[in-house]
C-alpha cells in the first residue's frame, strides 16, 4: 500500500474539505506516518475517516476531528501541551509539530510503552510519555497552554481545569447523556473557564473518567 498517497488523500479529502486551513496543522497531518501508530494488521485502515480502535477503550482519533480540534486550540510554537490519554501517541505526535513541548499522559502501561517506542523511532524527542491516572492530569509539568483530551468525556475533571494556564485552551469531545457529542473549545481567562461548542463529533468515552471528580460549566 502506498501510505504516502493515502496520507495525501486523507488531507485533501477529509481535512481540507472540513474547514481546516491552518498550514501547520495540514503539514503535521501530511507528514506524520499515521500507519506507524496502529497495529500492523490495521495499517491498511490507518487513513480511513473513522476512529480506529486500539483496544481498552482507546482510539486513533478520526483525522477530521483531530485536525479541527488542533486548529481550534490555536497552538503556538512556545506552548507546553498536555495530551490526556495519549494511546499510541499519534495525537501527541501531531501536537509536537505545533508546540514546544508535549506531555503525553497514559494510564495503560502497554500503550504508554508502545507510544514511547514509536515516538522515539520517529525522532519526536519533544514528547515525554508519562504514566498516570488520566483524570488527575500531570501537574508536575503544568500549567499547560494547551490540554488535548484524546477521547470523549461527559464532564471535565476538576484537576485538568486547574492545570490549564491562564490564557490556555482545552479541546475535547463532550458526550451528551442521550448519545452524540460536540467538539468543544474551553478558554481560561482570569481563572474562569468558558466553553464554545465547535461542531458535532463522535468519539468513544474515556472510561478512566467514569468516577472522576467533575467540573461543570
Amino acid at each position: 500500500m502506498d501510505f504516502s498517497a493515502a496520507r495525501h488523500n486523507m488531507v485533501e479529502s477529509q481535512v481540507r474539505t472540513n474547514k481546516v486551513r491552518d498550514p501547520l496543522v495540514l503539514e503535521a497531518m501530511e507528514t506524520l506516518p499515521r500507519e506507524k501508530f496502529v497495529p500492523e494488521r490495521l495499517q491498511a485502515l490507518a487513513y480511513m475517516d473513522e476512529d480506529i480502535s486500539l483496544g481498552g477503550g482507546r482510539v486513533l482519533m478520526e483525522p477530521m476531528v483531530l485536525a479541527r480540534l488542533l486548529q481550534a486550540a490555536d497552538v503556538k510554537a512556545e506552548d507546553i501541551a498536555l495530551v490526556v490519554g495519549c494511546a499510541s501517541g499519534y495525537e501527541a505526535a501531531a501536537l509536537s509539530k505545533l508546540a514546544a513541548t508535549v506531555v503525553a499522559l497514559e494510564s495503560d502501561k502497554a500503550l504508554a510503552d508502545e507510544a514511547a517506542h514509536t515516538l522515539a523511532a520517529l525522532g519526536l524527542d519533544t514528547v515525554a510519555v508519562v504514566e498516570g491516572a488520566l483524570p488527575a492530569g500531570y501537574p508536575e509539568q503544568g500549567p499547560y497552554d494547551v490540554i488535548f483530551i484524546n477521547g470523549g468525556v461527559a464532564e471535565v475533571p476538576a484537576a485538568l481545569r486547574d492545570q490549564l494556564a491562564d490564557g490556555g485552551r482545552m479541546v475535547y469531545v463532550a458526550l451528551g447523556a442521550r448519545g452524540g457529542g460536540q467538539a468543544v473549545l474551553a478558554n481560561k481567562q482570569d481563572g474562569v473557564l468558558s466553553q464554545v461548542d465547535l461542531f458535532d463529533a463522535a468519539c468513544p468515552l474515556l472510561h478512566d473518567f467514569a468516577n472522576a471528580p467533575k467540573f461543570t460549566f
